[in-house]
């Protein structure tokens, strides 16, 4: 199969000014990303620096029991490994991917070499940690305070900020279990959406039939994290701006890989 996407699909690697890419990018390699793929696990040595361009990856809090909940999404504006960023090289959380897709990675010893000349691709991960922290408190804080049903506007909306179109290939069970609920509150939250014309569901697809009115019914936390993305990352603002009613960043097609029964072991404990 054809590897279709480009390393500057990613909005990290197109920022990248040509001397700091042209160092990188022999060290890039194409890969695919199937659904449920496990990046990186909680505590385990963080071994690449990922570069998704069209998937999607979930960042998951995983308890003891494992019981897990998201607390972050990265599409291609991010990237995966941030911990390497900050000097250390584990993870408290699980990075699996959500959306198949495809990506690049480098070898962690190799982003060591480039983060110690304290150049371009540090400044651009530190800002985008810093963007991601945002999405974490912001989903916390989210998860806490506010109902269900603007829980899954804030997800609905967040995550076709990461697409082209209008139409996610998700299932209401997977929703749950990233937010960390039971499957028939999701369903409640849904139908509703659906009954008063704001998406349409079918199994595995959701489509949003009216973006403006899914927006108003949101909680503040979408704005609070879209604003600190467009702060923090111009690199993003101009492009998803053409994009405009979308807000979806390029690079994304709507090609996607099987959702496998396999997502629930993917969540287990290593």
């Amino acid at each position: 199969m054809a590897f279709l996407s480009a390393p500057k699909d990613n909005h990290v690697l197109k920022a990248l000014p040509a001397e700091d890419y042209a160092r990188l990018v022999p060290y890039l390699e194409p890969i695919t990303m199937p659904f449920g793929w496990t990046l990186h696990d909680c505590g385990h040595e963080v071994s690449h620096l990922y570069f998704p361009t069209t998937s999607i990856v979930s960042r998951l809090y995983v308890m003891e029991d494992g019981a897990s909940s998201e607390i972050a999404v990265t599409g291609n504006e991010g990237l995966v490994g941030i911990c390497l960023f900050l000097g250390v090289g584990h993870t408290p959380y699980r990075a699996v991917v959500q959306c198949a897709g495809s990506g690049y990675r480098v070898k962690a010893s190799i982003v060591k070499k480039e983060l110690a000349r304290g150049g371009a691709l540090q400044h651009l991960g530190l800002r985008y940690t810093q963007a991601l922290i945002t999405q974490m408190s912001q989903t916390a804080i989210c998860n806490r305070y506010h109902a269900l049903d603007q829980q899954l506007c804030r997800w609905l909306l967040r995550n076709l900020d990461l697409i082209r179109g209008n139409e996610l290939k998700v299932t209401q069970e997977l929703i749950a279990n990233l937010l960390g609920v039971r499957r028939e509150g999701v369903t409640v939250a849904a139908l509703k959406l659906q009954a008063d014309g704001l998406i349409r569901y079918r199994r595995g697809h959701i489509t949003v039939l009216d973006r403006p009115s899914l927006e108003s019914r949101v909680c503040e936390c979408y704005a609070v994290v879209k604003r600190e993305y467009e702060r923090l990352l111009p690199y993003e603002v101009s492009r998803t701006q053409e994009l405009q009613p979308q807000y979806a960043a390029s690079g994304f097609n709507s090609a996607r890989g099987k959702q496998s029964t396999e997502w629930r072991s993917s969540l287990a404990p290593a």
